[in-house]
């Protein structure tokens, strides 16, 4: 596995990250342990987790696992905004609640120190300054290695790195947002505004919730059930049937599975190194529920996808471009 530096900052990290959502949910501890282990003996050293996933049951199983490695070897990431409890003051990014969530995510993680740590989402309701200031003081006390942000918009994510410059504030190094062959809006500010001001990305759902790992073909007239489609039909989420099972979906799909026929890659790991492939791309998130999906997505690395493949399943993943983006483009073409 080969490793690159976390935006402009020295940190080096895996090309793949181990997302851990599904773990003491999904994925009991022993199979939890069992996925890590097998990620590190691959080469990655790079984990995600957050506060939120399960209420902190996945920080108590990465924590569990990581009192027993070589935690110096190890970038540990996790985030915060969402519910821990009950209270009026149980979510967001107000000072109270980031200090309390640092706290809680080190003592489940058994770790003197976070990597990374993310603001999960945007909060309108809390000052920029409040914010920001509290996650500069938490990088000063030696509690926080490096910020960084996920599920902002294009003016958020720039907003917070231009007022963190101008107060001389530690500046976000990463942007954690949700890109794949079917979630290309991404490119139209976010990546901009990564490549432009040199932060890494590590996108998760690289796989679309499993729309990109091959169970998925023209013809099906429904989810099946009790998959990752049907539950998010049920809630009405981005990659519901609904809203993803059309004429773009299937042409994506064809493209896909021609490749993987080309190359003798499965699917998944066809999508995987596109996402790989993406200039702006650090590493794209494994969301790996048992060994063996993470042993198809640790195929995704060590090759690469012709210059052609990667402009084939380009051109038939590109989405309509919505105004200003398609006016902008048009015009300025050369």
């Amino acid at each position: 596995m080969e490793f690159r530096y976390l935006g402009k900052t020295g940190l080096r990290v895996s090309e793949l990250c181990l997302g851990t959502m599904p773990f003491g949910a999904q994925t009991n501890e022993a199979d939890s342990a069992r996925i890590m282990d097998a990620f590190v003996a691959a080469g990655g050293t790079f984990i995600d987790t957050a506060d939120a996933y399960t209420r902190g049951e996945s920080e108590r199983v990465v924590g569990n696992w990581l009192a027993g490695q070589s935690r110096d070897q190890l970038i540990v990431a996790t985030k915060v905004f969402f519910p821990m409890g009950e209270g009026q003051n149980d979510r967001g990014l107000s000072r109270k609640h980031i200090l309390e969530g640092v706290e809680g995510s080190l003592r489940r993680l058994k770790t003197d120190y976070i990597d990374l740590y993310q603001l999960h989402l945007w909060d309108g309701k809390t000052p920029f300054e409040e914010t920001f200031r509290t996650l500069d003081g938490l990088i000063s006390s030696g509690k926080v290695r490096y910020i960084g942000l996920s599920n902002f918009t294009g003016w958020q994510l720039q907003k917070a790195i231009d007022l963190t410059r101008q107060m001389g504030w530690e500046v976000p190094v990463s942007l954690q947002p949700m890109y794949s062959l079917l979630c290309r809006s991404t490119e139209w500010e976010l990546l901009e505004v990564a490549k432009n001001e040199g932060l890494g990305v590590l996108c998760w759902s690289p796989l679309h919730a499993g729309w990109l790992a091959g169970g998925y073909k023209r013809g099906m007239p429904a989810p099946p059930e009790g998959s990752r489609i049907a539950k998010a039909t049920e809630q009405g989420r981005l990659e519901s049937w609904k809203n993803t099972a059309n004429d773009h979906t299937w042409g994506v799909l064809d493209a896909l599975f021609a490749v993987a026929d080309e190359t003798g890659k499965t699917p998944s790991q066809v999508a995987l190194n596109w996402v790989l492939r993406q200039p702006a791309i650090t590493a794209p998130i494994l969301g790996a529920r048992s060994m063996a999906h993470l042993q198809d997505n640790l195929g995704a690395t060590d090759w690469k996808l012709s210059e052609a493949q990667v402009a084939r399943l380009t051109e038939a993943s590109n989405p309509a471009v919505p105004y200003p983006y398609e006016f902008v483009n048009r015009v300025q073409r050369p």
